[in-house]
């Protein structure tokens, strides 16, 4: 199956809205980018942050969550500016309720779910300012 019919169409719409909820409120930018296979999800999860150019916010405070649908592997990859903000265990817990929502079938929510924690974050530290652009795709990205 190909990564981008992981999530069927409703799915991927209930995601996007999750995006474009969760960035409301902050200056910070989510991605979500699915895959059918990788070996090591955060090298790989690094890769498609960079090409997707996750790292030009003006803040440093892009989040991009992976997920290797075949592999069953999962990475979060937060910018320098969130990184210094959250804890140290902080995308580990996320990645965890995630992998426990895959297992349990309720892939969709659990990405869902991450997305709100990773915004209500984003909304503490990098709350929204007036004149902030979302200059990204609120779309779901997919490899091949």
């Amino acid at each position: 199956m190909e990564s981008k019919y992981f999530f069927d169409k409703q799915e991927q719409k209930a995601i996007v809205n999750a995006i474009v909820e969760a960035e409301l409120n902050t200056s910070g930018e989510i991605r979500v980018h699915v895959e059918p296979t990788c070996k090591d999800p955060l090298i790989r999860a690094a890769l498609v942050f960079n090409r997707l150019k996750m790292q030009k916010t003006a803040l440093r405070n892009g989040v991009l969550i992976y997920i290797a649908t075949k592999s069953r592997k999962i990475a979060i990859i937060g910018d320098k500016g969130i990184n210094e903000k959250v804890s140290e265990n902080y995308w580990d817990d996320i990645v965890t309720d995630l992998q426990l929502a895959f297992k349990n079938g309720n892939a969709a929510e659990g990405v869902c779910k991450a997305i709100f924690s990773v915004g209500n974050n984003l909304k503490e530290f990098f709350p929204y300012q007036q004149g902030d652009i979302n200059e990204q795709s609120d779309e779901i990205s997919f490899g091949k």
